[in-house]
């Protein structure tokens, strides 16, 4: 199964160790999926754990280390598609990195994002909500 992590949901697994974003991180590490990343989201993802309101509520080696792991375990991807279909446009590089992932889900927090729903065959959720599908998969 491939799913891509929206940055926000890499960043809320650092701040809060018991919830649902950090089950979802350690079902990757554990590997109970393909993560998918690219480029732009490895960027974003150094840049927004440098923001002074994120820094203050996370440990930056633990940002810098997580950023080391999925950079050399994730696929990352090259060559995305062009989208214009996100509310947010900073957003749909994560919808193309889902379609040539080839991505089961996007796990998102983003509520403007989750209100697509889908995108081709790809599933966008919360991470409450791919646990539930996990726990129920796995029955």
């Amino acid at each position: 199964m491939r799913v891509v992590l929206d940055t926000n949901i890499l960043i809320s697994a650092l701040i809060t160790s018991v919830s649902p974003s950090a089950q979802v991180l350690a079902l990757w590490r554990s590997r109970k999926f393909e993560l998918l990343t690219c480029a732009q989201q490895l960027e974003e993802f150094a840049r927004a754990t440098r923001y002074p309101q994120v820094r203050a509520r996370l440990v930056p080696a633990l940002a810098g280390a997580l950023l080391n792991r999925v950079r050399d375990r994730a696929l990352v991807l090259e060559n995305l598609p062009t989208l214009d279909l996100a509310p947010d446009p900073d957003d749909n590089y994560l919808l193309a990195l889902a379609e040539a992932g080839e991505a089961q889900f996007l796990v998102t927090g983003d509520k403007p994002l989750l209100g697509l729903k889908r995108h081709k065959s790809i599933r966008l959720v919360t991470p409450a909500a791919l646990l539930e599908l996990l726990k129920e998969r796995n029955k």
